[in-house]
């Protein structure tokens, strides 16, 4: 019987760059000089994720493994070129051949070296989300849609349906349901719609944004000599923010990685909040389901927060029954507890935060290092308010202040249309609302009113309108009679004695069906409105509630522009928004049941876990202060009266000890 000799692998002795015991603690260390094979990196929130992929790859050249081997994959394009430069700076310049770029860009790479594969030639064009508007257009066009017989959405709406059914895997009927289920009865001619966009892609030899995962998914699971190709050739494959990957890409990764198993993901479940846009929270949670062989690594030393915070984050997150348990610990020293404020109502909750960010800023705290967060923008209404009546210069991530934005300045013209007929920028921002009413269409309309208005100066606005045919296009006919319609509801005396009413009546008379078909985010505008009309219950006339919001947008405009040039401010954002910043001090406000959480994902144990997620993001924004905030009372939709307002679970879940808990006492009425 012959002996069995064992003939190990030679390698020349390495001679590392890099001392990574040194550079790195010991949780990063394990992660970065891991074995092959499957890996998940759970690293928590401001433990240097970053620095333990870069590490990563790092130490994957300096191994031996080949540039052209390796496959870095992220969200952003410049996460991407940091992470890129990073491994450059640590081993001075060896990344020639490296593969690293968002999902996006690497799909358009490869699917342009094998477009033919898929029947595209490979100098498709990528279209931008104007193209595809207008490629959508000419498909409504086509198939001759009547938006006075059905109630069906406008090309970019069309967009965000068929992106979102892509990126969730699921048919636009599914999405319809799920999502847009105001929709539900014009499905037929909208998976129509679907057919004719795909089918005029191809015929242009090109893609949208979401074909570059799509049709790269396609071309790995309908082309097995291009799917070994790219498997021989990714060896190791490194997944920036994977709790953030869609159920697409968790595919692609997973059938790159089938032959050599030699993938390393990074994330944190914990901060998975974006299923609403697709994020498949599956992917991380079920990954070591999915590779039985994967070895689960914990980072969990923080570097960004102080101890009492860190502890109250991990606190608040403990309740959620699905995920990865975890424990973040501080780098840093002592501070203070992080502080419960229960306020009289939003006027009072706005006011602690001004003179607070005011307090802190005397102290020495500079404004940009301040943030308040929120669950939505228009539960910011009062402190935007507040902000600008005390000077204190403010920006805000969406960019659009709440006066400003479009929906809310539709509105208001409404209002500002029956207060002064003479109002001709109001008049023709209504009209230009209805179809086929452009520029000058506006122009004739405002003149035959004026001419109408002259004739007879004392006559009701809608008797004077209902007269009004001609200028009016003909697709806009039927609408015209309900503006016209509203406007005799707008004029009534009793309607006039409430601002609130007005601006329901303007929503429900027709404005609601319009973000309907105009905006894919209409439910968080048609709660900006509901917001504009319990604001609005304060004023006793429309004009006065309309001389107030022209105040309040000419002084936000000059009391924000030092933050507008780039000058200190304090941030007002969403938590969504915020995810991935930090500041010194963190206030999150509205913290009451309804509102954050909101009333529409607690249907279900998975929307709670991600509200629940979402809290525990933006508890860990803050480096040295965290301020928790919720008003007693606040006008709440429905009864359009005030009720007192329960704290928010994710507050009474937390133990009491861990929180210093003020008492807010008044001087003044606010």
């Amino acid at each position: 019987m012959p002996r069995e000799y064992v003939l190990e692998t030679f390698r020349s002795p390495l001679h590392l760059r890099i001392d990574y015991a040194k550079e790195l603690n010991e949780q990063q260390y394990a992660a970065v000089t891991a074995p092959p094979g499957p890996a998940l990196v759970i690293a928590g929130a401001g433990s240097g994720k970053t620095r333990t992929l870069t590490y990563r790859v790092a130490f994957l050249l300096e191994q031996g493994i080949p540039p052209e081997a390796v496959l870095l994959l992220t969200f952003t394009n410049k996460a991407a070129k940091e992470m890129m430069q990073r491994v450059n700076d640590l081993l001075g310049g060896v990344l020639a051949g490296l593969w690293g770029g968002t999902f996006h860009s690497i799909g358009a790479r490869i699917l342009r070296r094998n477009a033919l594969a898929l029947g595209y030639e490979p100098d498709f064009s990528i279209l931008d989300r104007e193209d595809a508007k207008d490629l959508l257009q000419a498909c409504l066009g086509e198939m001759k849609i009547d938006h006075k017989a059905e109630h069906f959405p406008k090309p970019d709406v069309l967009g965000d349906i068929f992106s979102l059914a892509i990126n969730k895997d699921q048919p636009v009927e599914a999405v319809l349901k799920e999502q847009f289920d105001y929709f539900l009865p014009a499905a037929p001619h909208i998976t129509q719609a679907h057919a004719c966009y795909q089918a005029r892609k191809k015929t242009a030899n090109a893609m949208d944004f979401d074909d570059l995962l799509a049709l790269w998914l396609r071309l790995l699971r309908e082309h097995p000599e291009v799917r070994e190709e790219q498997q021989r050739r990714f060896q190791f494959l490194l997944v920036d923010e994977y709790q953030d990957t869609n159920k697409i890409q968790g595919a692609l990764l997973d059938l790159l990685a089938a032959r050599h198993g030699n993938i390393m993901v990074v994330g944190d479940d914990s901060q998975s909040i974006y299923s609403w846009r697709g994020a498949h929270f599956q992917n991380i949670l079920k990954f070591p389901e999915r590779h039985p062989k994967a070895t689960v690594y914990r980072i969990e030393t923080n570097y960004r927060s102080t101890p009492e915070i860190l502890r109250l984050a991990n606190a608040a997150i403990a309740a959620n029954v699905h995920q990865f348990p975890k424990q973040l610990t501080a780098a840093r020293p002592a501070g203070a507890k992080p502080a419960l404020v229960a306020c009289g109502d939003g006027a009072v909750q706005a006011a602690f935060v001004a003179q607070r960010i005011l307090e802190l800023h005397t102290q020495g705290r500079p404004l940009e290092k301040i943030a308040v967060l929120y669950r939505s923008h228009f539960h910011a209404l009062e402190l935007q308010l507040e902000l600008t009546r005390r000077h204190i210069p403010f920006s805000i991530t969406s960019g659009i202040r709440f006066f400003e934005q479009a929906h809310v300045k539709d509105v208001a013209a409404h209002l500002k249309f029956v207060v002064n007929p003479r109002d001709e920028a109001a008049f023709k921002r209504i009209v230009r609302l209805l179809p086929g009413v452009g520029a000058k269409s506006a122009d004739r309309i405002w003149t035959a009113f004026q001419a109408g208005h002259s004739a007879a100066p004392g006559a009701g606005l809608a008797k004077i309108l209902v007269k009004i045919t001609s200028p009016v296009p003909k697709k806009a006919e039927e609408h015209w009679e309900q503006f016209t319609e509203t406007i005799a509801q707008l004029e009534d005396g009793k309607a006039r004695q409430s601002v609130a009413s007005m601006i329901r009546l303007v929503l429900e008379a027709g404005y609601e069906k319009y973000m309907q078909e105009q905006f894919s985010n209409y439910r968080a505008r048609q709660e900006d409105i509901e917001q504009l009309a319990s604001f609005a219950l304060q004023f006793e006339s429309a004009e006065e509630f309309l001389t107030q919001l022209a105040l309040q947008t000419n002084i936000e405009a000059e009391a924000t522009a030092p933050a507008r040039r780039g000058e200190p401010g304090i941030l007002l954002s969403t938590v969504h928004q915020a995810k991935g910043l930090e500041f010194d001090v963190v206030f999150i406000i509205m913290l009451c049941d309804g509102l954050f959480p909101a009333a529409r994902a607690m249907e279900n144990l998975e929307g709670e876990e991600e509200e629940r997620r979402l809290f525990y993001v933006g508890l860990t924004r803050a480096r040295d202060e965290l301020y928790l905030t919720f008003p007693l009372i606040r006008v709440t939709r429905g009864s359009w009266a005030e009720q007192t307002q329960q704290a928010s679970r994710f507050l009474r879940e937390l133990p009491g000890e861990l929180l210093d808990r003020w008492q807010i006492r008044t001087r003044g009425v606010y």
